[in-house]
């Protein structure tokens, strides 16, 4: 649990480095959060047929607002494991390149980092195990 809420411990920090335990884990806990608001928010209605619509903008509203929350700690998190890999935080804009560009950056985050230090900062690992191996 804490590599998943580290990214928002660290809200708006750009510099350093971080291990790809920290993205994935971070990534997989948006995605069970978005997925628990998406299906509570399409899944209410009563049981006369008829729908609950106040109950499931709630949890659309709910589901908008997470993502605006998250939307900073993953630019973040993922410009971190830029320079993990002793690459500019720029190279987060290839994602922006149609069809392919989040194709690149899904690559990018499966790198491992650059052993040791680097321009950016120590080794995150610091000699520990990654859980990528």
């Amino acid at each position: 649990m804490e590599w998943m809420l580290m990214p928002l411990r660290r809200y708006a920090d750009f510099s350093g480095r971080s291990q790809r335990m920290e993205f994935w884990m971070f990534s997989l806990f948006c995605a069970l959060i978005s997925s628990a608001l998406l299906i509570f928010g399409f899944n209410f209605s009563s049981d006369d047929g008829e729908d609950l619509t106040g109950l499931n903008t709630l949890f659309l509203i709910l589901l908008v607002g997470f993502a605006l929350f998250t939307l900073i700690p993953s630019i973040a998190v993922t410009v971190r494991r830029f320079h993990d890999q002793d690459k500019s935080g720029w190279f987060y804009l290839l994602g922006f390149i149609p069809y392919v560009g989040g194709l690149i950056l899904l690559v990018f985050m499966c790198i491992e980092g650059t052993p040791g230090p680097n321009r950016f900062g120590p080794d995150p690992k610091g000699g520990h195990a990654d859980i990528f191996g």
